[in-house]
């Protein structure tokens, strides 16, 4: 967890009535209509910075939350957005390009856009701190009486700012991103009684992470292969599979409990990491640090790995926004690249039942805003789905961007009956986004290589047919070949053709023989068929 920054009962109590003041302020952000409201776009990545740089292109992901742009349809809406280094000119108007019946110039003069100027590897909000002119320019700008703040995630640093400027933080408190950690998360699973796999509890060093590895063999003898976890990783960056087969010689009825913990020991240095550059010596230095949990390894032969996102409002009503399919990749599946929307129809209104379970605990708990569940469903037969939680997200994931930048362009509604999304139109709406389709081959496109290729190719999202992509994450495009994008159709098929062809031309306009296909390739992301683990 980020060092706490506010330590004083009043300055938590200062904190709590500010967000007091959200029950008549959060619905600006949602309905289209006249009303006035100031948000304030804060999208510090407020993490571990050292399991953040696992992920490639971080430094860029600060652009993940520009679909808040399109709440400036709103025509009485103004917003600022802050960054750690300025953002590309074209990034801006590409955005503000796609909002339906409002001119360009109307929405970016209500559109405030401010830096830090600083690309130094601490938390935006930590950088925003530091800079008291630029607090201050920040305040000046805002009509506090109808502020609120958004974030990509909730931290002591964000709770400080949100003081400094009375300004409501819309997210859940600092004290209680403990529910959002693998550890808190499984408590909350056990408690709201929703199905979880086998596991232990935070383990704080290696001896005891043995020592509660073999436990669980030992409850669970048919065991192939464990997940170990750093209680606060990401994106399945911070997990790494233990075989068991080699063990074998030290298993139940063949070795003693002692020589299953000392085996066991002894396998760490050989876990298999999901993050490409990990190693036990610094995985096993993050343990004291985090903290760490085992957990079984769901094994099955036609796997998925399903999610729900659901809303907790400031007057305590809990709301499920979502269902997808992650596409996973990596050595063992467990890296988070991508997702189709909605979720498989034969598991998608149970999944809606258990996130309300956990919505509801959250609830409880004081838990504001957003919160996520991943879970992993194994195929049985006769329709049948075994589906066990795996994590809670208190914080804007992967699938926030791409169902948001559906919702706001489209003003539709999620049909919890169904679990599909409609259009104004009534059209069911599917799409397939990610965040790392990445070639070595698209290194060196700058934005303004990008929006040339969308417009000759066509490939910008359609507001009459509601159909086509809306692309993100352009300013990892140049460094390093990375782009995300949110295709959208009226079927999943649809869907499928327009992820297809961005692709296809993509890789027709950057074909040289200078180039060669580099990480994406490795990270195989299957687009049809059932089994993406």
């Amino acid at each position: 967890m980020v060092t706490l920054k506010i330590s004083e009962l009043e300055q938590v109590d200062k904190f709590r009535n500010l967000q007091l003041t959200l029950r008549d302020r959060w619905k600006t952000s949602e309905l289209f209509d006249n009303s006035e409201a100031d948000i304030l776009i804060i999208p510090s990545l407020s993490i571990d910075q050292r399991e953040l740089q696992k992920i490639e292109g971080c430094e860029h992901y600060e652009e993940r939350l520009l679909f808040s742009l399109m709440r400036l349809r709103n025509p009485r809406t103004r917003l600022i957005y802050v960054t750690s280094m300025p953002l590309h000119p074209s990034i801006i108007d590409y955005y503000l390009q796609l909002l339906p019946g409002i001119p360009f110039s109307h929405a970016r003069n209500r559109l405030l856009l401010l830096s830090t100027y600083d690309s130094s590897l601490k938390p935006l909000s930590q950088k925003i701190l530091e800079r008291p002119r630029l607090l201050e320019r920040i305040r000046q700008a805002l009509r506090l009486d109808k502020s609120f703040m958004a974030c990509y995630n909730s931290s002591f640093w964000e709770a400080e700012l949100s003081i400094k400027l009375g300004v409501p933080l819309y997210a859940a408190a600092p004290d209680l991103q403990i529910w959002g950690t693998k550890s808190g998360s499984r408590q909350i699973f056990k408690e709201s009684g929703v199905p979880l796999p086998d596991g232990s509890e935070q383990i704080w060093n290696t001896a005891d992470l043995a020592e509660a590895a073999a436990d669980l063999w030992e409850r669970q003898p048919t065991l192939q292969r464990m997940v170990v976890k750093l209680n606060e990783g990401i994106s399945g960056e911070g997990n790494a599979l233990l075989e068991l087969r080699p063990l074998m010689d030290v298993a139940s009825g063949k070795g003693s409990h002692n020589q299953r913990v000392a085996g066991i020991s002894d396998r760490f240095s050989h876990l298999r990491f999901q993050a490409p550059k990990e190693t036990w010596e610094n995985f096993s230095s993050r343990i004291p640090e985090m903290g760490a949990i085992v957990e079984a390894f769901v094994e099955g032969e036609i796997k998925r790995s399903p999610s729900v996102q659901g809303r907790i409002t400031p007057n305590g009503e809990v709301e499920i926004l979502s269902t997808h399919d992650q596409i996973l990749g990596g050595p063992d599946g467990q890296i988070y690249l991508g997702c189709r929307f909605p979720a498989d129809e034969r598991y998608r209104l149970e999944l809606q039942q258990l996130g309300l379970q956990v919505g509801n605990h959250l609830a409880k708990k004081g838990v504001l805003e957003r919160y996520g569940v991943d879970f992993i469903a194994v195929d049985e037969g006769n329709n049948q789905w075994d589906i066990q939680a795996i994590e809670i997200n208190l914080r804007k994931g992967g699938t926030t961007h791409p169902f948001m930048t559906l919702k706001l362009l489209t003003n539709g509604r999620y049909d919890l009956s169904t679990g599909l999304f409609y259009s104004q139109q009534g059209r069911p709406k599917y799409y397939i986004a990610t965040d790392n389709l990445q070639k070595d081959r698209y290194r060196g496109l700058l934005p303004n290589d990008l929006m040339d290729i969308i417009a000759h190719h066509r490939l910008h999202f359609d507001s009459g047919t509601e159909t086509g992509t809306v692309f993100h994450l352009m300013g990892c495009l140049s460094q390093f070949g990375k782009l995300g994008l949110t295709s959208i159709g009226d079927s999943p098929q649809q869907a499928e053709d327009v992820y297809n062809k961005v692709v296809k031309v993509l890789d027709e306009e950057t074909r040289s023989d200078n180039h060669r296909y580099a990480l994406f390739s490795d990270y195989a992301f299957p687009l049809a068929g059932d089994g993406y683990i």
